[in-house]
């Protein structure tokens, strides 16, 4: 296959929020999603989550494979594969991947876990807090 179809056979998408759409409540997909209206709730999926430049996203948490931003995200996120945000991303939230892209000119504000134990991560799994009795390690 050649070079730049690869690029576009990534890029496909099966399911499309539109504009006008406003959604609450939790989505769960397998394959693809991008939202360019508005959500507000929680995202748990196994498929890539694009984020168009004028969506709005209120989420608890957003849990998908890969997740691509160019509107403006309220949430934790996690995505054992990728985070891309590009130039016009704004992100509000706390962010867990193996792979992180940023563009020049996003706005996030938060924290990044970098994964580096792909075999072993569950993004289902409870998180545990750690104890605050223990002693940290040096």
């Amino acid at each position: 296959m050649p070079k730049h179809r690869k690029k576009e056979a990534e890029y496909l998408i099966a399911t499309t929020l539109g504009a006008e759409t406003v959604l609450t409540g939790t989505l769960r997909f397998k394959d693809s999603l991008m939202i360019r209206g508005s959500f507000d709730g929680e995202i748990d999926a196994e498929g890539r989550l694009y984020i168009d430049a004028n969506a709005t996203v209120n989420a608890s948490r957003i849990i998908a494979s890969s997740v691509v931003i160019g509107g403006t995200v309220h949430g934790d996120i996690e995505a054992p594969d990728r985070v891309e945000m590009l130039a016009s991303a704004k992100v509000y939230g706390n962010i867990r991947t193996a792979r992180l892209r940023i563009a020049d000119g996003v706005i996030f504000e938060g924290a990044c876990e970098m994964i580096r134990d792909l075999a072993g991560f569950d993004p289902f799994a409870p998180r545990v807090a750690p104890d605050p009795t223990e002693p940290t390690p040096a």
